[in-house]
């Protein structure tokens, strides 16, 4: 009889690397429920299993390395059938398990070592499957019909599946062993273990698209070292934060490590895919919110973001794909629903945020870098996507940058909180379109006034003073429409016959990121969102507690998202409010200590009591891009930088540093095209800012 599962078995890692990724327990199990070895959101092994002797190993212990490169669990026997008289202890067996990914390939070295005094003799069976379901027929969708499932081919050392699909694409996934086993089947292979006392063992497996030559020690080195030098370099980009309190720095440097794991160099530079494992993919405000937090620390980001968005901006209308000439996209899949337009995502525009985020990151990128160079080439994008905002708010009766899906296929809310109850009235109705979500105006507002600067710095004075006109309208429009006098805040949204849900929500907190807010509204706002209604004590909900439909269980109406909270923070922050941002960073740090590090997608809303801890969500994306870069935009938020590359300077405004860490240093910070340490170093009651390195006499810091 097997005994309990452990907490460790439900244990999930991940490893990714470009279009391919990984999901296994904590034994490097694959079990077929939402885990698998996935590339081009397709499932290419079901099931993986390891069994000796019938049983599964104990565990030891199971991690990915810090820089995500290499899963590894440790493992032992339990009691072995007896050879002659006594069976086999458990605990004598020695089993290393590591993986990673390389090149849209998993690699994986089993080392076996004896430490009894007497032979160990079992049978290691591995089975394997690959359902070859697509990405959201995994997360739950049922379709009429699929395609066909081809029979396994059995080889002498390997296995290979094969998938028809609906759209014709034939599909593979091949399983090889480093050495022929003793019997091999459809189902798995099996492997007669004999290990004298103190002797080892190893055994290479590889699960690739297509077979290639078999599996050995020289094979998975090499392919080790190049998956090695590909993160190492991804890692090297940008500055780096450095701090005098260990658990914070451990936090930034983890933080670093899941964005580099996220990132996938495409033709047009690097791109932070959203999240593992159902976000595997290019999403378009995730990569502009995530481009944005860490922009300060490393601009190249934003510069891939922004050139992949450009090529693949809308140039038709189409209400299945809810796309139109300027619109940039919210989402692109590979599958083989997508292909079939059994879904609309396989280039889909319906994110109505998207396109003013774009926007907004082009402008943030020439003030941090200066590269107008780069704008020039970018210019017919921003120019299409701005005309896109122009048209919509036109279009609106009560000029506000609103949105209806065009088909039912597509998703009825369109903001980053998606969900179909994310927007309701005080009463807790679903309001009908056209939405109008209160951040959306905050981030066509600040669009606009970037598309003005930027037009001021090409010597466009006409088109500069069109667009500040335009931001203007819109902002008056913003106060006059969303304000709650009565509540002291924003409302969520104005529905499509202009009534206001009259929502205490966090969106309103992205409004302050913005600065769109006369400053008595912005300072009345930053208060409420500080107060407990909002504050859980871990992090920012996304709904005040006590609005209708409010649940901090649920996905976007009362939960706490990493990202919300830091762009909060950042616009409280933007409000004087130094210490409400260093508040917060406070609680997003010790909430990432209860997740080893790693501040999740969400968890859930429920307010942080003496000895408890944050409640998880249960599908929460584990390491989600946004979610690691809220720890940067919270540092940010709190020392006060910001990086001017047009001057040439370093800008800071009555820094804090968190409790316990009396400095912190951002290394190889580049500044046009110079570069310096930037230090924050705590002075009796004072945090002091200046450079060091070779540029640092170049590069001034200016207090404000």
């Amino acid at each position: 009889m097997q005994p309990a599962a452990t907490a460790a078995s439900f244990t999930t890692h991940v490893l990714k690397d470009g279009d391919s990724f990984l999901v296994a327990n904590a034994y490097g199990d694959i079990e077929g429920d939402s885990d698998g070895l996935f590339h081009d959101d397709t499932r290419l092994l079901s099931v993986s299993r390891l069994r000796i002797a019938g049983s599964r190993p104990e565990m030891l212990s199971a991690a990915v390395t810090r820089d995500n490169v290499f899963f590894v669990a440790h493992l032992t026997n339990r009691p072995l059938p007896p050879l002659g008289v006594d069976p086999v202890a458990s605990g004598l067996l020695h089993v290393s398990r590591t993986r990673f990914l390389s090149g849209n390939r998993m690699y994986e070295r089993l080392r076996f070592h004896n430490y009894g005094l007497q032979p160990v003799r079992a049978p290691l069976r591995f089975d394997y499957a690959a359902d070859f379901r697509d990405m959201f027929e995994v997360r739950g969708c049922v379709r009429a019909e699929r395609g066909q499932l081809l029979p396994v081919a059995v080889a002498e050392d390997s296995l290979a599946f094969s998938y028809r699909g609906l759209d014709g694409r034939l599909r593979h996934s091949v399983v090889a062993f480093s050495r022929c086993p003793a019997s091999i089947d459809a189902g798995g292979a099996v492997f007669d273990l004999e290990l004298p006392s103190g002797a080892h063992d190893e055994l290479f497996i590889e699960v690739g698209l297509v077979a290639q030559d078999p599996p050995s020690l020289q094979r998975y080195r090499n392919a080790a070292a190049h998956a090695r030098h590909r993160m190492r370099a991804r890692l090297r980009r940008g500055a780096r934060v450095r701090s005098t309190g260990p658990l914070f720095a451990d936090w930034m440097q983890r933080s670093r490590a899941d964005l580099a794991l996220l990132t996938s160099d495409l033709a047009t530079g690097p791109y932070p895919y959203a999240g593992i494992p159902w976000f595997s993919t290019p999403f378009g405000r995730d990569a502009v919110i995530t481009s944005l937090q860490v922009l300060w620390l490393n601009p190249g980001m934003a510069r891939g973001v922004l050139s992949f968005l450009a090529q693949h901006q809308a140039h038709e209308s189409s209400a299945f794909l809810d796309s139109a000439p300027g619109k940039i996209m919210h989402e692109t899949r590979k599958g083989e629903m997508a292909t079939l337009r059994e879904l609309p995502f396989g280039l889909y525009y319906g994110g109505v945020d998207t396109t003013p985020l774009f926007v907004m990151l082009a402008g943030a990128h020439a003030r941090r870098t200066g590269d107008l160079d780069f704008i020039d080439r970018l210019w017919p994008a921003l120019r299409a996507a701005t005309d896109w905002i122009e048209r919509t708010c036109d279009a609106s009766p009560f000029g506000l940058l609103d949105y209806e899906r065009g088909a039912d296929s597509g998703l009825s809310n369109q903001g980053w909180k998606d969900s179909s109850d994310s927007v309701f009235h005080a009463d807790g109705r679903i309001p009908a379109g056209p939405i109008a979500l209160v951040e959306v105006q905050g981030y066509a507002y600040a669009a606009l006034l970037a598309m003005s600067g930027l037009a001021r710095r090409r010597g466009d004075e006409e088109r500069a003073a069109h667009w500040q006109a335009r931001a203007r309208r819109l902002q008056a429009a913003v106060e006059r429409h969303f304000w709650m006098p009565e509540r002291g805040y924003y409302g969520i949204a104005l529905d499509g016959e202009g009534a206001l849900c009259r929502v205490r929500a966090s969106n309103a907190g992205h409004l302050l990121y913005v600065g769109l807010p006369e400053p008595a509204r912005a300072a009345q706002a930053a208060a409420q969102l500080l107060a407990p209604d909002f504050a859980s004590g871990w992090g920012l909900r996304t709904l005040a507690e006590g609005e209708a439909r409010y649940n901090p269980m649920s996905y976007h109406n009362g939960s706490v998202w990493p990202h919300d909270t830091a762009l909060c923070a950042a616009g409280i922050a933007r409000c004087g409010d130094r210490e409400g941002a260093l508040r917060l960073l406070r609680a997003m740090f010790e909430t990432a200590s209860h997740f080893d590090m790693r501040l999740p997608e969400l968890f859930c809303g429920f307010a942080r009591k003496h000895g408890n801890v944050p409640v998880s969500y249960p599908v929460a994306c584990l390491p989600q891009a946004w979610a690691a870069g809220a720890a940067f935009m919270l540092l940010q938020a709190c020392l006060g930088v910001e990086v001017d590359g047009h001057d040439g300077v370093i800008r800071v405004q009555r820094p804090s540093l968190p409790l316990g860490v009396d400095q912190v240093s951002i290394r190889r910070l580049e500044v046009g095209e110079r570069e310096v340490d930037l230090v924050f170093q705590r002075s009796g009651g004072h945090v002091l800012a200046f450079t060091e390195g070779r540029d640092a006499g170049r590069v001034p810091v200016h207090a404000l």
